[in-house]
């Protein structure tokens, strides 16, 4: 049996116009919504698929405000058996603070006999991209870590990960207890049924504080690149632009004089 514990955060939906905080320390989610990250979303599915196949558990925990239940609804609409609220102000901590958070909750619940066999969690911070939480959290454990990856099985205690490296695909053989991060695209995004949304609505969300006090990211802001100029030069209009296309076709190559 594998019980797997993925760490879900709740992050300004990217996919509309990228809005900073006043203080350009942020994202600004008021106008574009909350939503998991692709990462996490493979992370989520691939769970649910280790734990089928070994007849274990999939707790999701969060470190957030009580809004961030939300996204633990979520991932158990698909799968999940049960979620944990780390009730905590996420925009006070950084990649530590996370780390150490969640790094309390497996030690307490290992101490409490429930342990958890393998943590995973997106490779990045979809917001913030500080690709930090999973290997501090390996550490913090004292757990090998495993980053980038793209597919997971377990067997006889070993977890077998494999992800792209410079010369092709690549496999790690992990000895359980263990750390990785998984990439996006690592595992067929899962859609809740109705009995799934039904047993995520009904779903008890423990909620826990964290014992340790914030120390930040130290981060001293975030830019929103400006959008590249414009390339697109007007020839005319009509038979009146013919001669600056066939100007332009002869500079390129196509067509000669």
């Amino acid at each position: 049996m594998t019980n797997v514990l993925v760490c879900v955060k709740r992050v300004v939906d990217a996919t509309g116009e990228v809005v900073l905080t006043d203080d350009a320390m942020r994202v600004d989610g008021r106008y574009a919504g909350y939503t998991t990250s692709a990462h996490e979303e493979a992370a989520v599915a691939l769970a649910v698929e280790v734990a089928g196949e070994a007849g274990g558990t999939v707790t999701v925990l969060s470190v957030g405000t009580a809004d961030a239940a939300e996204q633990i609804r979520n991932a158990i609409a698909v799968g999940a058996t049960d979620g944990i609220l780390v009730e905590a102000d996420p925009d006070a901590m950084g990649p530590a603070d996370i780390a150490a958070a969640i790094a309390e909750v497996v030690t307490q619940r290992a101490a409490s006999g429930t342990a958890y066999d393998l943590v995973l969690v997106g490779n990045d911070a979809a917001d913030t991209g500080d690709f930090q939480v999973g290997v501090r959290l390996a550490y913090a454990l004292g757990r090998p870590v495993v980053t980038g990856m793209k597919t997971v099985s377990v067997a006889d205690s070993v977890a077998t990960l494999t992800g792209d490296g410079p010369s092709g695909t690549e496999v790690y053989e992990v000895a359980l207890p263990a750390v990785a991060s998984i990439l996006e695209g690592a595992a067929d995004v899962r859609y809740p049924s109705v009995m799934g949304r039904m047993k995520a609505k009904k779903a008890v969300i423990e909620t826990v504080a964290w014992s340790g006090s914030p120390q930040g990211s130290g981060r001293a802001g975030l830019t929103v690149p400006p959008p590249p100029p414009s390339q697109v030069t007007i020839l005319g209009e009509g038979p009146q632009a013919a001669a600056a296309v066939v100007e332009v076709l002869t500079q390129l190559g196509v067509v000669s004089r």
